[in-house]
């Protein structure tokens, strides 16, 4: 019996540690850029990106500022959708629900008084 195995249990484990780094540090970003309000929760439900294909929605939408679990649930019951239901599973058909429903309920932007119009 002269059959070899050939396993090589390091670098397939070390690359999988720094694919999840990867991912990890791309979601902390996706979520930093969601919460200073540079990124809109719509735009990444509808483009879906790749660092949120397998990110949750209540984690995406939570990310946004003033937005906790309850506030969370409470809108995912109007799709209705679960909180656990990933960006990237969802159907094109729920991506625009989502989307219609957060353009909905976005506060609008306020200009501050005295300022000054530019068309």
């Amino acid at each position: 019996m002269n059959a070899t195995a050939t396993v090589a249990p390091g670098p397939q484990h070390l690359r999988a540690l720094q694919r999840a780094n990867e991912v990890r540090l791309a979601r902390a970003d996706l979520k930093r850029r969601v919460s200073s309000g540079e990124t809109r929760v719509s735009d990444v439900v509808l483009d879906v990106p790749w660092e949120a294909e397998s990110m949750t929605i209540s984690d995406l939408l939570t990310a946004q500022r003033r937005w906790g679990h309850t506030r969370c649930r409470r809108f995912l019951q109007g799709v209705p959708m679960s909180e656990s239901k990933t960006v990237g599973s969802m159907t094109e058909r729920q991506r625009r629900a989502i989307a219609t429903m957060l353009e909905a309920s976005a506060p609008a932007v306020r200009v501050p008084t005295g300022a000054l119009a530019i068309a």
